[in-house]
C-alpha cells in the first residue's frame, strides 16, 4: 500500500486568515485535490478537524481500510489535517475516518468535497471545478441586467420536480439545459432562483438539510453538468440565484454535526446551536474558522459557478437568540437583548467581502421580522444585502385575495398598507413554494368564487404584484395557476395548459413579463418612493384603486387600475398626471388571458375635469375582476 506524503497547500497567511475568520477561499486549499507531486500522479487532502486524534482517508482505492492512509496534524494551531496519497484520482470516492481524543470513531463526508455519492449513498468524490466557460457576454453585462433599477423578475425552482420523465425520473442537467432555460426565456423571466441544490440527503427537506455544501447534487448529474446549465442560462441573458443555507444544518451521522468528536461547527451550547423547528444544528457564528467556512462557502458558487445572486435563507431565525424560542429556552446577549450579536456580525462581514470581491451579484434576503436596516449599508449600521423578502406584502396580498369580494370594500387597507413602508427597504415580492405547500392550497385555490373568478382573482393577483413597486418572484406552477398545491415528489401539471384558462394564466404572466422588461416606470425607481403615487386608495364603493408608477421622466409614467370585483365599472373617471391619448397597455379580462372580453376602449382622450386632485381627468369602462394599465 503507498504511503501518505507530507505535502501542504496552505501558507502562513492562509492560516493566519483561516484562524481569523477572513478566509474566503478555502475551497482552493481544504478538501480533495488531484496533482502531481514528485512525478506521480495522486490526490492531496486535507480537513479542518481540531478534536481528532487520528485522521485517516478510506475509500475504493484502499478497500475502505482505516488504517492505510492517514493524515499528518500541521504543526501550528490550525488543526489541519493534510497529506497527499499517490495514485488516488478523480471520480475515486473516499470519507474521513476520524478517531476523536476521546475515543469516539467517526465516518464523514468531506465539509469542502467537490460532488458526492448520490444519496442514500454518503461518501465524497474526488472531483474538481474546472471548465471553460462561455457566457463572458453575460458576465460584462451583469453589472446592467443585476442593478437595483433593472427589472429582476425571479422563476423560483425546485429542480428535482418542476418536470419529470414519464418513469417519473429526475432530468438530469443536461435536460434542463434545453427544456427549463427554454421555457424560462420563453416566460420572460430574467432570472431563475434553485431552491438548494447542495447535497442534501433527505429529498423532502427540499434541499435546506445540507450537508455537502461544496457539492451540487448527483441527483441530476455531475458538477460540470450543472455548471452547463448556469451557463446556457447566461447565453440566453438569464441570471441565475441559489438558495443558500448558512443558518442551519442537519444531524446526519456522515455531515457537520458532531464533526471531528465535538462541537466543531455547531454552538456547542443547545440554546443556541440547536433548531427545535426544524431539528437541526446551528453553525457557530462566533467561531473564525466556522465563518472562514462559510464566507468561502458563498464565495464558492459566485466565483467557480458563475452564480450572480444567493437567496440566503431563514435570516430571521439567525438573528433573534429567542426564535421560535419559549421563556427560559433561549439566553440574552451581553447588553441583555435578544439579538444573536455574532450573527449580525457574521452577515454583515458576509455582504461585506461578496460585494467586494463580487460587485455584480445580488445578496437576498429572507428575513420576516421588523428587523431594521436588513439592505442598508454596513457603514451605515445596516446589515448590508441587496434585498428583502417583503413578507408583509405577501401575507397581507393573500389574505385580501383570499376574502369573498363582496366584503372587500372594507379590507382594502390589507392591499394597501404595504405601500406605507414599501421604501423602507429594497423589497423583492415573493409568491414562493413557502405559499403553496401544507395545506396552504396553490395560488388558484386560493381565491374564492367559481372557476371564472379564481382565474379572474389571480390574474390580478399576479398584475397587481408586477405593478407593484420591488423586485418580483414567482414559485414554479403559480405561473399557469396549477390547481394542486406543490407536492416536490412528481412533476408539475403540465397536462393542465390543454385547459385554457391554465394557459391564459400562462400568458397573463407571459405579457406582464413583457410589460415588466419594457416599461421603465415599472422598474427604474421600484426601490424608490419617487416611483410611486397614489391616484385614489380608498374607493370602498366600488373596490377599486388606482396609482401611478413613474420612470425617469413624465414620459414614462403608467397608471394601473384594479377592479377587485366581479362587477364592471361603467365610465369610471379617474385622474390623470397629462392631458393627451391614454393607451390600454394592458388588459387582464381579454380573451386570451382566460378573461371575458368585456368591451372597453383601447385609448382614452383626456377631458378638462378636475378629479382626485389632477388637472385632467379620463372615464373609461373597468372590465369585472380586472387590472388595466394605461400609459400617455
Amino acid at each position: 500500500m503507498a504511503i501518505v506524503k507530507p505535502h501542504s497547500f496552505f501558507s502562513d497567511f492562509d492560516i493566519a486568515l483561516f484562524l481569523n475568520g477572513k478566509h474566503t477561499r478555502l475551497y482552493e486549499k481544504l478538501g480533495a485535490f488531484e496533482i502531481e507531486l514528485d512525478g506521480e500522479i495522486g490526490t492531496y487532502f486535507s480537513v479542518w478537524a481540531p478534536n481528532a486524534e487520528s485522521v485517516f482517508v478510506v475509500g475504493n482505492f484502499n478497500f475502505w481500510d482505516s488504517s492505510a492512509h492517514g493524515l499528518y496534524p500541521r504543526w501550528d494551531s490550525s488543526g489541519i489535517w493534510e497529506g497527499f496519497i499517490p495514485n488516488v484520482k478523480t471520480g475515486e470516492t473516499y470519507k474521513y475516518w476520524i478517531k476523536s481524543k476521546t475515543g469516539e470513531i467517526l465516518e464523514k463526508l468531506d465539509p469542502m468535497g467537490l460532488f458526492c455519492e448520490t444519496p442514500p449513498k454518503t461518501a465524497s468524490i474526488v472531483w474538481n471545478t474546472f471548465k471553460e466557460w462561455n457566457d463572458q457576454t453575460w458576465m460584462q453585462e451583469r453589472k446592467e441586467k443585476n442593478s437595483l433599477n433593472a427589472p429582476m423578475s425571479i422563476y423560483e425552482v425546485h429542480l428535482g420536480s418542476w418536470q419529470k420523465t414519464l418513469e417519473n425520473e429526475y432530468l438530469s442537467y443536461a435536460d434542463l439545459s434545453d427544456k427549463l432555460v427554454q421555457y424560462v426565456k420563453d416566460m420572460g423571466f430574467t432570472h431563475v432562483e434553485f431552491m438548494p441544490i447542495m447535497e442534501h440527503p433527505y429529498a423532502p427537506s427540499w434541499g435546506y438539510q445540507i450537508t455537502g455544501y461544496f457539492a451540487p447534487s448527483s441527483r441530476f448529474g455531475d458538477p460540470q453538468g450543472f455548471m452547463a446549465l448556469v451557463e446556457r442560462f447566461h447565453q440566453e441573458g438569464i441570471g441565475v440565484i441559489l438558495d443558500w443555507v448558512p443558518s442551519h444544518f442537519p444531524g446526519d451521522d456522515h455531515g457537520l454535526r458532531n464533526f471531528d468528536g465535538g462541537c466543531l461547527y455547531e454552538h456547542p451550547d443547545p440554546k443556541r446551536g440547536f433548531h427545535p423547528d426544524w431539528q437541526s444544528y446551528i453553525f457557530d457564528y462566533g467561531k473564525n474558522e466556522v465563518r472562514s467556512f462559510l464566507l468561502s462557502n458563498a464565495a464558492f458558487w459566485l466565483d467557480r459557478y458563475h452564480i450572480d445572486g444567493l437567496r440566503v435563507d431563514a435570516v430571521a431565525s439567525m438573528l433573534y437568540l429567542d426564535y421560535s424560542r419559549n421563556e427560559g429556552e433561549w439566553e440574552a446577549n451581553v447588553y441583555g437583548g435578544n439579538h444573536n450579536l455574532e450573527a449580525i456580525s457574521f452577515l454583515q462581514e458576509l455582504n461585506i467581502h461578496m460585494y467586494g470581491e463580487f460587485p455584480d451579484i445580488q445578496m437576498i434576503a429572507e428575513e420576516s421580522t421588523s428587523f431594521p436596516g436588513v439592505t442598508k449599508p454596513v457603514f451605515q449600521g445596516g446589515l448590508g444585502f441587496g434585498q428583502k423578502w417583503m413578507m408583509g406584502w405577501m401575507n397581507d396580498t393573500l389574505n385580501f385575495f383570499h376574502k369573498d369580494p363582496i366584503h372587500r370594500k372594507y379590507h382594502l387597507n390589507d392591499l394597501t398598507f404595504s405601500l406605507i413602508y414599501a421604501f423602507t427597504e429594497n423589497f423583492c415580492l415573493p409568491l414562493s413554494h413557502d405559499e403553496v405547500v401544507y395545506g396552504k392550497n396553490s395560488l388558484l385555490n386560493k381565491m374564492p368564487g367559481d372557476e371564472w373568478q379564481k382565474f379572474a382573482n389571480l390574474r390580478v393577483l399576479l398584475s397587481e404584484q408586477f405593478t407593484h413597486p420591488g423586485s418580483k418572484l414567482l414559485f414554479m406552477g403559480g405561473e399557469f395557476g396549477q390547481n394542486e398545491e406543490w407536492n416536490h415528489n412528481q412533476s408539475l401539471d403540465w397536462h393542465e395548459l390543454e385547459n385554457p384558462y391554465h394557459k391564459g394564466i400562462q400568458s397573463t404572466v407571459k405579457a406582464l413579463n413583457q410589460l415588466y422588461r419594457e416599461e421603465a416606470a415599472l422598474y427604474s425607481k421600484q426601490f424608490s418612493h419617487e416611483g410611486f403615487e397614489w391616484i385614489e386608495s380608498n374607493d370602498q364603493g366600488n373596490s377599486v384603486i388606482t396609482f401611478i408608477r413613474k420612470g425617469e421622466n413624465a414620459k414614462q409614467q403608467v397608471i394601473v387600475i384594479l377592479n377587485l370585483t366581479p362587477a364592471p365599472r361603467e365610465n369610471y373617471r379617474i385622474g390623470v398626471p397629462l392631458p393627451g391619448i391614454w393607451k390600454v397597455l394592458f388588459n387582464s379580462d381579454k380573451s386570451e388571458f382566460g378573461g371575458s372580453d368585456y368591451p372597453i376602449s383601447g385609448a382614452v382622450m383626456t377631458e378638462e375635469i378636475n378629479w382626485q386632485g389632477k388637472a385632467f381627468s379620463i372615464s373609461l369602462n373597468l372590465p369585472p375582476m380586472s387590472a388595466v394599465i394605461l400609459k400617455a
